[in-house]
């Protein structure tokens, strides 16, 4: 079920040191140039792995993202009644983002910088999250939790719902709100019921 968008050693070491990169000075230093300088080689093996600076610079972005879908992977292969999976996959992903966003600003600044210039990535990973839940909801369907006309609409409509919980821009809004997790669960407790 994996996306994983660095699986070639060699592309995933030169990822590292573009990460480290931004780590360290910020999006603009996350070159094909800056990467080879970094790594001690060439800029045309680096080359061989991406083409291009926007190349690389997305196969980063996406990587970041995945960092968020993997730990939603084994919630979607779950055992657990999907009413409760679909609640626990929402709340995990509110929870990586919240990390993600308030857990080093900087960092997610330089990457949200990133992100903005690459929004294939960014679609590629909403579209993930849409199949998971859609996967989820079929479960339930097939379990007799529920009865859907559209999965997959579905799916949409409760990212949607519980979007200032999960979005960056709602997280970084609501940083020193001590409730939301309490309001999100309350949400979710309603949207599961309206499911079923």
């Amino acid at each position: 079920m994996t996306d994983d968008p660095s699986p070639d050693p060699a592309a995933t070491r030169m990822l590292d040191a573009a990460e480290a990169l931004i780590r360290r000075h910020g999006p603009a230093k996350a070159t094909v140039v800056d990467v080879a300088r970094a790594l001690g080689m060439s800029h045309g093996n680096v080359y061989r792995h991406f083409p291009s600076k926007a190349a690389l610079r997305e196969a980063v972005v996406a990587r970041w993202l995945h960092a968020v879908v993997e730990p939603l992977e084994p919630i979607v292969t779950g055992a657990a009644p999907a009413p409760e999976r679909i609640a626990q996959y929402i709340r995990t992903l509110a929870g990586l983002k919240r990390q993600k966003v308030l857990g080093d600003p900087e960092l997610f600044a330089a990457y949200h910088l990133l992100a903005e210039e690459h929004r294939d990535a960014v679609a590629a990973h909403v579209a993930t999250l849409r199949r998971h839940l859609a996967t989820i909801l079929r479960q339930g369907q097939a379990q007799g939790a529920w009865s859907l006309a559209d999965p997959e609409a579905t799916a949409t409509l409760l990212l949607e719902a519980t979007l200032r919980f999960h979005h960056p821009h709602h997280v970084r809004e609501q940083a020193g709100d001590t409730g939301a997790e309490a309001r999100l669960d309350a949400l979710l407790a309603v949207l599961v019921r309206g499911l079923g």
